[in-house]
């Protein structure tokens, strides 16, 4: 009997061993399950309004995209899901909301305590937000954080719905729930055919969905270092670039909305001035994260969805429920840029030296998100009737977990949809893996080659 438990025994170490040395594995694994199982219970016949159930095609897409909080669907969620239904999707972006905020936080330990103690004391002295001491602190923070602006903004939309629009309370109780879930998780999931078209110029709906995906965008570590770090020039640099970043194109993304749709009748231009710029706001605000729509993007101008497409690629705060490469990427690619132009030797920001590796890091995860882009984009254009504009859109806000769509996601064929199931979910793992993964192969050589120089450009 000894010798029969043995190969057991061992091929279970071997399992555990590969975890731990590849704990984002973990990430892929733990999201891969929740897919499989939200799958299957989307396909129960309990789960859909109609007679019959889902198809599969519909149920794996729709568990997908709430597993990843992307927000895109095929099907109309408010008439096509039974109220089982709705609930597995609630679960389901619960799950994925709160878990990458976890997962991001708990490998930020894992790498922190991986590398050597040169390294750890750097990651300790910069990114004091995820090194929180015990796991068990960690993950009361995450939940705190998540129940808390989750209530705010269930009152609040509850509230507005039964007062406001004279929805019955048990309905604006339950409206409030989801739409507040899907706020907080960057899920984008709505319950009204329009998404929030209706709410275009309703700032008490907007507002404490706004602030709920928001904060919910920067991250938990951020937030935890604001809250714990009075001073803001003892912040730590993560969160000095990710601040400084995502108020830029907070700034940035409403402004480029608001101009480029303003005379658009189909989009903003029936709406009055105060109208116009809360629903650009919110327009602007949501495409790096939360995905509902307030405009039809099907009718944007085309300078318009290639900027959204810009702002939904780059996503929000490294740790939060927002998709995208991260600002903090993009902030370390733009001081490389200004370093390479300035002719310095390194890379700097608020008086330290970025390391290398971070900058190898980042433009790692820019490119392989680009190309990830570039190849689905063809990939849509080949084998479905789409334009440019439209067929960019949806593979950026699959890939980017945004979940704005132009409304041709429900009319692809289903060759196209395991597509979109398939950027979405590496989308979500895929980014934090490959940085994950690359910061724990870091390791020095004992010999390097004679230096070359290339031509470039």
């Amino acid at each position: 009997m000894a010798t029969a438990s043995r190969p057991r025994m061992r091929a279970s170490w071997v399992v555990t061993d590969g975890l731990m040395r590849h704990p984002a594995r973990l990430v892929a694994l733990g999201f891969g399950i929740a897919v499989v199982l939200g799958t299957a219970l989307l396909l129960l016949p309990v789960s859909a309004s109609g007679p019959g159930g889902a198809a599969f095609s519909t149920a794996l897409f729709t568990a997908t995209s709430a597993v990843t909080v992307t927000g895109l669907v095929v099907v109309d969620t408010g008439s096509y899901w039974s109220g089982f239904g709705e609930a597995v999707i609630i679960l389901l972006m619960e799950v994925g909301g709160i878990g990458i905020m976890t997962m991001a936080s708990l490998l930020g330990l894992v790498v922190a305590r991986r590398l050597g103690l040169r390294s750890r004391m750097l990651v300790q002295a910069e990114t004091r937000a995820v090194d929180l001491g015990t796991v068990r602190h960690l993950l009361a923070g995450v939940l705190a954080l998540s129940i808390t602006l989750q209530l705010f903004a269930w009152a609040a939309v509850t509230l507005r719905l039964y007062f406001g629009y004279g929805e019955s309370l048990a309905t604006a109780v339950y409206h409030g729930l989801f739409h507040a879930v899907s706020a907080f998780n960057s899920g984008g999931f709505a319950l009204y055919p329009d998404s929030l078209t209706r709410f275009a110029e309703d700032v008490w709906v907007l507002l404490p969905l706004t602030l709920a995906f928001m904060l919910g965008a920067l991250g938990y570590p951020v937030l935890l270092e604001v809250r714990r770090v009075r001073r803001p020039r003892a912040w730590s640099v993560h969160t000095k670039l990710t601040l400084i970043t995502f108020g830029i194109i907070a700034l940035i993304g409403p402004a480029i909305v608001l101009l480029g749709e303003q005379a658009n009748p189909q989009t903003l231009g029936d709406l009055g001035p105060r109208g116009q710029v809360l629903a650009a706001v919110f327009s602007g605000l949501s495409a790096g994260s939360a995905g509902f729509n307030v405009i039809d993007y099907a009718h944007a101008d085309s300078a318009t969805l290639f900027a959204t497409d810009a702002l939904m690629f780059i996503g929000g705060g490294s740790g939060g429920t927002a998709g995208g490469i991260k600002v903090t990427t993009v902030a370390v690619l733009t001081l490389a840029v200004i370093a390479e132009i300035r002719g310095d030797d390194d890379v700097e920001a608020f008086g330290r030296r970025l390391a290398p590796a971070t900058v190898r890091q980042a433009l790692t995860v820019t490119m392989i998100g680009i190309m990830l882009v570039t190849l689905s984009a063809f990939w849509l254009l080949r084998f479905t009737a789409g334009d440019l504009d439209h067929a960019l859109f949806e593979v950026v806000s699959a890939f980017s977990n945004s979940g704005l769509s132009t409304g041709i996601t429900p009319e692809l064929p289903d060759s196209a949809r395991y597509l979109l199931v398939v950027l979405m979910f590496v989308g979500r793992v895929g980014p934090l893996t490959a940085a994950t993964a690359l910061a724990l192969r870091s390791s020095r050589k004992l010999y390097r080659y004679p230096e070359t120089r290339p031509l470039v450009g």
